[in-house]
């Protein structure tokens, strides 16, 4: 009996002394994501208040490095390459540092995004650099916010506000690039890979071979100047599965002469073998 309490007595002292408490953080996370032309951005930051305090010049020092929100670095991800005041931004995750002063802001999209505020930024790692206008806003903005504004087909105003303070910055993105390269691409038809693929398919899933043959070398056509020793392959057993014994035999003799030339040992037994297996070696 003294053995049965003295369990549920470290029982419930274990389960006492491992619980936690969980409170609201006072700078919360937010992660806003937005579409812009055909471009993702998303932004991950956190959002202090205001809480009575004198924010720009003040908590917010004029002329130092700020990390644009609290606790971590405030990340900005781009799906696409994109535009920033000309500068070219690749695609990626960068960190979105603020140099504040009262008339204007140099926003900054920096290469590292690991959290820390450097005294002074390091040159190397600024990718875009753009020095904005401070707009007065005639209302408390309580929450640090940021916000995707004044959205056109290809671009969109980052904003950011607090306290009495609104700036913001262009983000153009390549959607007259990204979509005649589509229109190229899909009025051109398609291309070797597609071919590859859909032959690769209907082999694999014992459909049409005779349609398979047509796509394969049509493949094989459209890569002669750069020929791929597993695409020659493909075509060789899809040839022999449509009966095509010679076809299979030449593809074969070719997959195996591009093979050697890679070093690829897999292929040159494969080829090998089935050469052997059609009575020509």
């Amino acid at each position: 009996m003294n053995r049965i309490i003295l369990s549920l007595f470290i029982a419930v002292f274990t389960l006492t002394v491992n619980a936690q408490i969980t409170t609201p953080q006072p700078s919360p996370l937010q992660k806003i994501e937005q579409i812009v032309g055909l471009t993702d951005i998303t932004v991950e930051y956190s959002r202090p208040g205001v809480k009575g305090r004198t924010i720009f010049g003040d908590l917010v020092p004029f002329n130092e490095v700020w990390r644009t929100g609290a606790n971590a670095n405030t990340k900005i991800t781009f799906s696409t390459d994109i535009t920033i005041d000309g500068n070219k931004v690749e695609k990626g995750s960068y960190t979105i540092f603020s140099i504040p002063t009262e008339k204007s802001w140099d926003i900054v999209i920096y290469e590292e995004t690991k959290s820390g505020t450097p005294k002074k930024l390091d040159e190397t790692k600024i990718v875009a650099k753009v020095n904005v206008a401070t707009q007065n806003i005639p209302m408390v903005i309580e929450t640090f916010t940021i916000s995707f504004d004044d959205m056109t087909t290809n671009t969109a105003v980052l904003g950011i506000m607090w306290e009495n303070t609104y700036v913001g910055f262009k983000i153009e993105t390549p959607v007259e690039e990204m979509v005649s390269n589509q229109i190229i691409t899909v009025m051109n038809g398609p291309s070797a890979a597609d071919y590859y693929a859909a032959a690769s398919y209907y082999l694999e899933a014992d459909k049409d071979i005779k349609e398979a043959q047509i796509w394969i070398d049509k493949a094989i056509e459209m890569t002669a100047e750069s020929p791929k020793f597993f695409y020659v392959r493909k075509q060789a057993l899809i040839h022999a599965k449509a009966g095509d014994k010679k076809g299979a035999i030449k593809a074969a003799k070719e997959s195996l002469r591009l093979a050697k030339e890679a070093g690829n040992a897999g292929y040159i037994k494969m080829n090998t073998a089935s050469l052997k297996e059609w009575g020509a070696m």
